[in-house]
């Protein structure tokens, strides 16, 4: 239920609402770019390095604040604290407007930090409620939710959006705003649901007597380190999940973008496409489900990520708008797939009695960082180039990357 509470950040505010009011809102102010150390970026370079710079600060606080939690016993606690921030932050994106352009990177920013935080202690719990054969079906279940939760709320958006008579306005940007609003409600309060049925940690008092919390946190991390080296397949498992992610995430966050300016498509283009992609991730994340059971995680891994070399490479071609609707469905194929089945490949990996939290904040960390080189790629790249197009084959090239690292991929049990 947590996949249902958050989801709606993700797709209304990450991918679909917020990108195209932030587009349009420094259009209707006339600014095309902002100063960055001496030099000029555009305002979509702006978005995207913001977006980056939150995944950054995440990654490199969340391995303390694991540590930390596991000590203390304490992850739940964590946790509703970057729900309650982030959920606000999305909330007060509400004051994004052309007087206060400088809320439309500082907002995201915020919430964005406090979204990802949250999946690290959130994501640590699969392996303490579901024992290890049913942790794929588990994984995907919360996918699938997540994208049907997020949907509906999207369609309520989209649904005031499109009648502002119904409140009385000739305009959309005050129910635009309202939305980010409705957003920061739902996360909170299907948040706290969730946190109320998760269990309790466990307090892990003979470190925190030796060693006080600050020696204790970080002892604790480099214990993880230590075992992640003698861990089997591991590493290599991270480094493709660090090369997926990359991909995954970037497009993501620039679905809407690459829409909008390669492809010029209207915005009730651009949300029908996302929508397509939600409905059918449900679809997809139970096809890779099935998959994993038949096949195993790593191969079913594979292929999602061969299908996304093949995506990526095609939406390099892609000029009408029909095409994009044939390709958002591809990508909802394989987008629910391919992160279901990595959550849950990297909880069987893991030992299967204790906490798991610091061990999940280092696959946040591959994610989050991976998602910061994708995000500065393609600002820097279509800075340099003025075209976003050719993002998707830098995108391809990472997908192929993530299948190379999963093909040598060894561990001790079958996967």
């Amino acid at each position: 239920m947590y996949d249902w509470a958050n989801s709606s950040y993700s797709l209304v505010i990450g991918t679909a609402i917020f990108p195209i009011y932030y587009a349009a809102v420094m259009e209707g102010a006339g600014k095309e770019g902002f100063a960055f150390f001496g030099g000029h970026i555009s305002t979509t370079a702006a978005y995207t390095f913001a977006v980056a710079a939150s995944f950054l600060t995440v990654s490199l606080i969340t391995p303390y604040l694991s540590a930390l939690a596991e000590l203390g016993g304490s992850k739940k606690q964590f946790m509703r604290g970057f729900i309650y921030a982030g959920s606000v932050a999305c909330m007060g994106m509400y004051f994004f407007t052309e007087e206060a352009l400088w809320w439309g990177l500082l907002a995201p920013y915020l919430a964005s930090f406090c979204f990802s935080g949250s999946l690290v202690f959130y994501n640590s719990y699969l392996p303490e409620i579901a024992p290890a054969e049913a942790q794929d079906a588990l994984s995907a279940r919360g996918f699938a939710l997540g994208y049907l939760g997020s949907s509906l709320v999207l369609i309520a958006a989209l649904a005031c959006i499109q009648n502002p008579n119904w409140f009385n306005q000739e305009g959309v940007g005050w129910i635009t705003r309202m939305s980010f609003v409705t957003v920061g409600l739902w996360w909170l309060g299907w948040g706290e649901y969730s946190l109320s049925r998760l269990p309790k940690g466990h307090k892990v008092a003979d470190q925190i007597r030796e060693k006080g919390w600050i020696r204790a946190a970080y002892h604790q991390v480099f214990a993880v380190v230590k075992e992640f080296r003698a861990m089997q397949g591991v590493q290599r498992f991270l480094i493709g999940f660090f090369f997926a992610s990359a991909g995954v995430q970037t497009i993501i966050l620039i679905a809407s973008l690459f829409g909008t300016k390669v492809l010029g498509l209207e915005t009730s283009a651009l949300i029908t496409t996302i929508l397509l992609i939600q409905f059918v991730g449900i679809l997809g994340s139970w096809i890779f489900s099935k998959l994993s059971a038949w096949w195993g995680n790593l191969r079913a891994l594979i292929l999602a990520g061969f299908l996304w070399v093949c995506i990526c490479a095609l939406a390099y071609v892609v000029d009408t708008e029909t095409q994009f609707y044939l390709l958002g469905s591809a990508v909802g194929l394989v987008l629910g797939g391919i992160q279901s089945l990595a959550r849950s490949t990297f909880s069987k990996l893991l030992p299967a009695e204790g906490e798991h939290v610091t061990y999940f904040s280092f696959f946040d960390i591959a994610e989050k960082l991976a998602t910061v080189l994708g995000m500065v790629a393609v600002g820097w790249m279509e800075t340099m180039t003025g075209d976003l197009r050719l993002s998707a084959l830098l995108l391809s090239a990472f997908f192929l990357c993530a299948v190379i690292a999963w093909m040598g991929v060894k561990t001790a049990q079958k996967l």
